[in-house]
């Protein structure tokens, strides 16, 4: 069964990503921003995915998603919690190939703490999705506010020279500091670095019970493609924190191998 294609969906509020595996290797990735139509946006995936893959939809054995939206994705054949695809996906993007003992996922709006066992299944997990500070839309917020890109924010967050500090962690209290230090002739690196300071206390407060000497960090999500964010928690937790390969598709590699087990159990 492992020579056939499998994919997964991670269909997240933000965006929609995809990944097509085959013999446990990623074939190809994509991503969409999720929109209002959940299974247009898939089918769009598919048709792309299958012409750059040059196969047909009925050549992919088994599809699984994951995430936020999953249950309202008709085409796929079952469906996962989001927990249990990103520690699956760790199989595939961790850097060294040996399994982490905690993940920390920064998505578009949750922030995801999961520990791990030594053969990668969840010991536990904490998830922030009551607030916006700690995840992708808060990097949002304040980048538009200081004019700027979320592509960019690590650029100007590295060139900081005396990084403010910022103390709300609600993003509607924050984007009032961001502007109050904007007024006070505050650089733009400087806010971006104190922001990135700021998000990273709040995340390796839920993850510090989890973190130990030796223990291996995996950031993955679109957060941990932000290097001034993945450092700051690094400084944070005082340990090292590895960027998964794929660290956006993490659930949906995940899912698809997952997909993969199902369809042999078949």
């Amino acid at each position: 069964m492992m020579d056939k294609y499998y994919l997964g969906i991670d269909g997240g509020s933000t965006y929609i990503k995809a990944a097509l595996i085959k013999n446990n290797e990623v074939v190809i990735t994509k991503v969409l921003p999720t929109g209002i139509d959940n299974d247009a946006t898939v089918e769009k995936m598919l048709k792309e995915i299958t012409k750059e893959a040059g196969i047909s939809q009925s050549d992919i054995a088994y599809m699984t998603a994951t995430g936020y939206s999953r249950r309202s994705i008709s085409v796929v054949d079952d469906t996962i919690s989001e927990i249990t695809a990103h520690a699956y996906g760790t199989r595939l993007t961790s850097t060294d190939g040996n399994i982490p003992s905690v993940v920390i996922d920064i998505g578009g709006q949750d922030s995801k703490i999961i520990a791990l066992d030594e053969n990668g299944g969840v010991k536990n997990f904490v998830m922030n999705d009551k607030c916006a500070a700690g995840t992708g839309k808060f990097i949002e917020v304040i980048a538009a506010i200081l004019e700027t890109t979320i592509d960019r924010v690590a650029e100007y967050s590295a060139k900081s020279v005396s990084p403010c500090q910022i103390n709300s962690t609600c993003v509607v209290f924050a984007q009032t500091e961001i502007i109050s230090l904007i007024a006070q002739k505050k650089s733009r690196e400087d806010i971006l670095c104190g922001m990135h300071i700021s998000m990273a206390t709040r995340i390796s407060k839920l993850a510090r019970r989890y973190v130990s000497k030796g223990k291996k960090v995996l950031m993955t999500g679109g957060g941990a493609l932000n290097d001034g964010l993945r450092l700051a928690i690094e400084d944070a937790l005082m340990c090292d924190v590895a960027k998964a390969n794929y660290p956006q598709f993490n659930g949906a590699i995940g899912a698809a191998l997952i997909a993969a087990e199902q369809k042999e159990k078949l």
